[in-house]
Protein backbone atom coordinates (compact mmCIF):
# COMPACT_ATOMS: atom_id res chain seq x y z
CA UNK A 1 0.00 0.00 0.00
CA UNK A 2 1.23 3.67 -0.71
CA UNK A 3 0.06 6.57 1.04
CA UNK A 4 0.39 10.32 0.84
CA UNK A 5 1.23 12.97 3.81
CA UNK A 6 0.34 16.14 3.92
CA UNK A 7 1.09 18.51 7.13
CA UNK A 8 1.99 22.10 8.27
CA UNK A 9 3.57 22.78 11.67
CA UNK A 10 3.14 26.00 13.91
CA UNK A 11 3.81 28.53 14.94
CA UNK A 12 4.15 30.09 11.39
CA UNK A 13 7.21 32.57 10.91
CA UNK A 14 7.04 34.98 7.55
CA UNK A 15 10.30 35.88 8.30
CA UNK A 16 12.44 32.61 8.49
CA UNK A 17 11.57 28.87 9.22
CA UNK A 18 11.52 27.91 12.76
CA UNK A 19 13.47 25.25 13.82
CA UNK A 20 10.21 22.71 14.11
CA UNK A 21 9.76 23.59 10.31
CA UNK A 22 13.18 23.04 9.23
CA UNK A 23 13.43 19.50 11.68
CA UNK A 24 10.04 18.48 9.70
CA UNK A 25 11.13 19.50 6.49
CA UNK A 26 14.92 17.32 7.21
CA UNK A 27 12.93 14.21 8.65
CA UNK A 28 10.71 14.36 5.39
CA UNK A 29 13.57 14.68 3.13
CA UNK A 30 15.80 12.28 5.04
CA UNK A 31 13.14 9.75 4.47
CA UNK A 32 13.20 7.14 1.61
CA UNK A 33 10.06 8.11 0.42
CA UNK A 34 9.13 9.36 -2.91
CA UNK A 35 7.83 12.65 -4.18
CA UNK A 36 8.79 14.92 -1.58
CA UNK A 37 7.19 18.83 -2.21
CA UNK A 38 8.12 21.03 1.33
CA UNK A 39 6.70 24.47 0.70
CA UNK A 40 6.02 27.71 2.76
CA UNK A 41 2.81 27.11 3.99
CA UNK A 42 2.33 22.89 3.33
CA UNK A 43 4.24 19.78 2.56
CA UNK A 44 3.55 16.52 1.32
CA UNK A 45 5.42 13.60 0.33
CA UNK A 46 4.38 9.92 -0.65
CA UNK A 47 5.75 6.15 -0.45
CA UNK A 48 5.62 3.08 0.88
CA UNK A 49 2.89 2.93 3.84
CA UNK A 50 5.83 1.40 6.63
CA UNK A 51 8.03 4.06 5.52
CA UNK A 52 5.66 7.07 5.69
CA UNK A 53 4.01 5.83 8.93
CA UNK A 54 7.61 5.70 10.19
CA UNK A 55 8.51 9.14 8.65
CA UNK A 56 5.17 10.89 10.35
CA UNK A 57 6.19 9.16 13.67
CA UNK A 58 9.76 11.05 13.31
CA UNK A 59 7.72 13.88 12.16
CA UNK A 60 5.57 14.32 15.22
CA UNK A 61 8.11 13.67 17.54
CA UNK A 62 10.85 15.50 16.74
CA UNK A 63 8.70 18.35 15.28
CA UNK A 64 7.00 18.98 18.91
CA UNK A 65 10.28 18.85 20.37
CA UNK A 66 11.75 21.37 18.47
CA UNK A 67 9.03 23.88 19.68
CA UNK A 68 5.71 23.22 17.22
CA UNK A 69 2.62 23.69 19.27
CA UNK A 70 0.90 22.38 16.39
CA UNK A 71 1.43 20.12 13.84
CA UNK A 72 -1.58 19.23 11.24
CA UNK A 73 -1.62 16.20 9.25
CA UNK A 74 -3.77 14.25 6.34
CA UNK A 75 -2.52 10.74 5.20
CA UNK A 76 -4.56 9.30 2.01
CA UNK A 77 -4.07 5.85 0.97
CA UNK A 78 -3.21 6.39 -2.70
CA UNK A 79 -2.81 3.00 -3.89
CA UNK A 80 -0.63 -0.61 -3.96
CA UNK A 81 3.08 -0.87 -3.62
CA UNK A 82 4.05 -0.53 -6.95
CA UNK A 83 0.67 0.79 -9.11
CA UNK A 84 0.67 4.67 -10.77
CA UNK A 85 0.18 7.91 -9.62
CA UNK A 86 -3.23 7.35 -9.58
CA UNK A 87 -5.65 8.38 -6.77
CA UNK A 88 -7.41 5.03 -5.48
CA UNK A 89 -9.64 6.31 -2.79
Amino acid sequence: MRLRVEFTTEPFDLDEPPAHAVVARDVVTGAELDAVDVGPFGNTAEGDADRVLEAVTALLRESLQAGATRVSLQVNVIGAAGQGEGDTT
